[in-house]
């Protein structure tokens, strides 16, 4: 039988020889501002955001906080879910597009810091083959018979464009152009899953085919599809954005937007800030995580680069936390900056 007393004295040896040669990180972790707290997370819909949630999970982590998920949703019940406290934050909130929804989360959440600051856009595509040879111009050109023919890969008689889901801040406001320009009859929103969809135009593209669809950026779309070398933003007639968006109209044309059919380009959408949106009681509660919001940022070249990776295969959840531990190690300074402005947040 063994002696209780080595026993107990083994064991607090061995206690200490593991803290003696634990890494450092991961004991600063253990008393970080979130030991023993956790947080509830979120992540969107479209998969060229889980980049930005994976970064943001790992910093919240780096401050001893256990997180739980990131839980994908579609806007509506993310922003409901934020406000009554249900969930505590995600990184994917997108402004001014997602302004249609702070009647809901304005009544228990706020806007902390940017993960991306403007360049963000979002506009409508046609092949520069298309472009060329009908002078495709406005999406008032896809009223005409000859264009609406060579993009009705449907035989319904209408243009077939590659859209957004329902639930999408995106499928809000191209609804709302359907109407707006009088494209009911002329334009086939199609509304399936995007990355589906996009997969098949950009194979149709290479068969020769023309090819018309909505995309945002950083996205892998515009990767695979080069505005100005294999695809062209066309304008909207005029702007004409929704109720929510109103005063944002003077945003929704922008100069330099490489690979326009014009300059300045009229692309219907304001520039978007990605920026995190979170529980306000759940703020109070947690000044480092809001600390942390406030501090950090990721470059928007970062985010095309690893949604790039992911079109080429590099897509499976491993794979995306993998790409998001790279880059906090790429970035270590910078990132370590961040982690101590939210341990002296107080």
């Amino acid at each position: 039988m063994t002696n209780p007393s080595l026993s107990r004295i083994f064991a607090i040896a061995l206690a200490a020889g593991t803290m003696l040669t634990m890494p450092v990180a991961a004991l600063h972790a253990q008393e970080g501002p979130g030991a023993g707290k956790t947080v509830r997370m979120a992540q969107a819909t479209w998969d060229t955001g889980w980049f930005e949630a994976a970064i943001y999970k790992q910093l919240i982590e780096k401050l001893g906080y256990t997180v739980e998920g990131p839980t994908t949703l579609d806007n509506p019940p993310f922003y409901q879910a934020v406000a009554q406290g249900d969930l505590d934050l995600w990184v994917n909130g997108w402004f001014p597009l997602h302004n249609s929804y702070e009647s809901t989360y304005s009544q228990g959440a706020e806007l902390v810091g940017y993960v991306a600051k403007g360049g963000a856009l979002e506009g409508y595509l046609v092949d520069k083959a298309s472009v060329e040879k009908f002078g495709i111009k406005t999406l008032d050109d896809f009223k005409r018979d000859d264009v609406k023919a060579a993009f009705d890969r449907d035989g319904d008689g209408k243009a077939d464009l590659v859209a957004c889901p329902p639930g999408w801040g995106c499928e809000i406001t191209i609804e709302h152009h359907m109407d707006a320009y009088g494209l009911r009859d002329h334009v086939n929103p199609i509304k399936a899953s995007y990355s589906a969809s996009m997969a098949d135009a950009v194979a149709a593209y290479g068969e020769g085919s023309s090819i018309f669809f909505y995309t945002w950026t950083p996205n892998w779309t515009v990767d695979a599809l080069k505005p100005g070398e294999d695809v062209m933003w066309i304008e909207v007639p005029e702007v004409n954005l929704p109720e929510a968006q109103k005063d944002l109209e003077s945003a929704a044309t922008l100069p330099g937007v490489t690979g326009c059919v014009n300059d300045p380009c009229k692309l219907g959408f304001p520039a978007n800030d990605i920026r995190p949106v979170v529980n306000s009681e759940f703020l109070k509660a947690n000044p480092s995580v809001k600390a942390l919001l406030e501090a950090a940022s990721i470059p928007i070249a970062d985010i095309f680069s690893q949604n790039a990776k992911m079109n080429d295969g590099e897509g499976s959840n491993a794979d995306v936390e993998r790409h998001a531990t790279e880059w906090i190690a790429a970035n270590s300074d910078l990132v370590n900056g961040w982690i101590e402005t939210a341990r002296a947040a107080k």
